[in-house]
């Protein structure tokens, strides 16, 4: 893995709430390394609004922000994809499309900030809590030396991202 620029995509379920803020994150934190895409199994067509609040209060631009299909990134013109993370647990157990290039894959469950049933308050928490959880995971992997570890012992990293040490 060289100096170029690596394309990362984030895969969940619906493509509202936490693939989304994952992109954001990643597009900011690894300008210049990383390009980050989202994507969901099944799109909800639309991005939750608390993740669009959230992003805007933190200074991200979101006009990047739209729900889309997996299967727009499985088409032969798409940028070929050197990382697939699923950040829910729905979408890691889905067939997933066949990835042209066999990019490295990882699972990074966050819980579904759009689940969150509550008041204002409770689901602007849970929306700042997976920030939370994916800007720590995503500040990790834009800290590992790619080029400079193996295929095998990278895969081990990526899963383990996030995960308390045993």
């Amino acid at each position: 893995m060289d100096g170029r620029l690596f394309n990362v995509l984030f895969l969940c379920t619906g493509n509202s709430a936490r693939s989304i803020i994952a992109e954001a994150i990643l597009n900011r934190q690894g300008a210049g390394r990383f390009r980050a895409y989202s994507a969901g199994s099944h799109p909800k067509g639309e991005v939750h609004p608390q993740a669009i609040a959230l992003l805007n209060k933190a200074n991200y631009d979101t006009t990047f922000a739209r729900s889309k299909d997996w299967s727009e990134f499985a088409e032969p013109d798409a940028p070929q994809m050197d990382f697939v993370f699923t950040v829910c647990d729905n979408a890691a157990k889905e067939s997933c499309p066949v990835w042209p290039g066999q990019p490295m894959s990882a699972h990074w469950g966050v819980p579904d900030p759009a689940a969150i049933e509550g008041t204002e308050t409770e689901i602007a928490l849970a929306f700042a809590d997976t920030y939370r959880m994916l800007n720590q995971r995503i500040s990790v992997f834009c800290a590992l030396p790619l080029a400079s570890i193996n295929r095998l012992s990278l895969k081990k990293r990526l899963d383990q991202i996030g995960k308390p040490e045993a």
